[in-house]
């Protein structure tokens, strides 16, 4: 039993401690990250030797080697990525109501030349091990791409778990490409592939034929299988799995929806309806004035509305600034004079539609009535 239980722990280890360093190092200060990618480049090099040597290796220290060897070739892809090394032609948000192809083929660009590089990396640990015993770091790597690459995809096509509080913040305008909701069609699919793919594995390691060498390092590669199964569970299943890593990961800092208003002083505009929403009078007869926003809003809508008031639309409006949700994904917006603009960002916790204008002699219940009219559902 030994034999099969001290590869799945190191295979559990690893995957645990490696996933957690990369979240650390990817919340450090943006200075140290040409440190990290030299450290990365260092390990890759050794990894690369390591991955020739243990090629003719057919012992279980040989599985071991090969194994370490092609997590750590994956592990260097990642952190070119995450810490924007090696990206893509794409680094901004996805345009608020691009859909189907037009946003994929722009989600592609964003991480385009990371899919290159790991294109690249499958080409050489195959053939560095080219017609030799020991495929287990081939193997290691091949499934740690088929997990990223799964995962990117029913994150884009849509899960209710979408783990963008684990974007740094360079790259948090990845989270315009993800969608937030029940359930996609590719992951059954997806789920099918790597249950199938686990169980062959599996059947490999147990085979009453297996040697040392083959128990030992399909164990592993079986044992990563599993965890790929279970990652796209988490994806939709309700559990705070991300507390795995809590311990590297830095705190996101809360979003800044709209400055604090100035206290009161003397000089202070008169409130000329009744309207239900708090008002703060501030200097030279400016208003403050908060307004609810609709659950689901449209963008093009919301941003005519934008534009409507810094042209005059709803009185001398000098700002309306807020958040609101916009289908899957929650924006910000501003708009100063005839400039509006929508961008994104995660939120750290529950957080209501909400828009406050500055102006003088606001008209609030139109105002209120054209962003009531943005309402997605209308």
């Amino acid at each position: 039993m030994m034999s099969f239980a001290a590869p799945i722990l190191f295979t559990l280890f690893v995957w645990w401690l490696s996933t957690g360093a990369i979240l650390y190092l990817d919340g450090l200060a943006r200075g140290t990250f040409v440190w990290s990618l030299a450290g990365a480049s260092l390990l890759l090099a050794l990894a690369l030797w390591g991955l020739v040597a243990s090629a003719g290796d057919s012992s279980p220290f040989g599985a071991y080697e090969a194994f370490a060897c092609g997590l750590l070739i994956w592990a260097w892809q990642l952190v070119t990525f995450y810490m924007g090394f090696i990206t893509g032609p794409r680094t901004i948000a996805c345009e608020p109501g691009m859909t189907g192809w037009p946003r994929f083929v722009e989600a592609v660009r964003t991480s385009l030349y990371h899919e290159i590089a790991a294109i690249l990396g499958a080409i050489v640990v195959v053939a560095l091990t080219w017609g030799a015993p020991n495929q287990i770091g081939v193997a290691t790597y091949f499934v740690l791409w088929w997990m990223h690459q799964s995962a990117k995809l029913n994150i884009f096509f849509g899960v209710p778990n979408l783990g963008a509080e684990l974007l740094p913040e360079h790259l948090r305008y990845l989270q315009s490409f993800m969608t937030r909701k029940p359930m996609n069609l590719l992951f059954p699919v997806s789920v099918s592939i790597s249950t199938i793919l686990a169980v062959l594995l599996a059947q490999r390691a147990l085979a009453a034929q297996a040697s040392p060498f083959e128990a030992a390092g399909y164990s592993m590669v079986a044992t990563l299988m599993a965890l790929a199964i279970a990652e796209h569970w988490f994806l939709v299943a309700p559990l705070p799995v991300n507390a795995l890593w809590q311990w590297g990961v830095k705190p996101a800092p809360a979003p800044a929806v709209a400055p604090r208003a100035p206290e009161p002083v003397e000089r202070v505009a008169p409130v000329n309806d009744d309207s239900d929403y708090p008002a703060a009078a501030l200097a030279g007869g400016v208003e403050s004035w908060c307004a609810h926003m609709p659950a689901d809003c449209d963008s093009s809508g919301l941003l005519a509305v934008l534009r409507s008031a810094g042209a005059g639309a709803f009185g001398e409006v000098e700002s309306v600034k807020g958040i609101v949700r916009t289908g899957a994904n929650w924006v910000r917006f501003e708009a100063a004079g005839e400039r509006a603009s929508l961008s994104p960002f995660a939120p750290n916790s529950r957080l209501e539609p909400l828009a406050i204008a500055k102006g003088r002699r606001v008209d609030r219940a139109r105002l209120q009535a054209a962003l009531d009219g943005c309402s997605a559902a209308g």
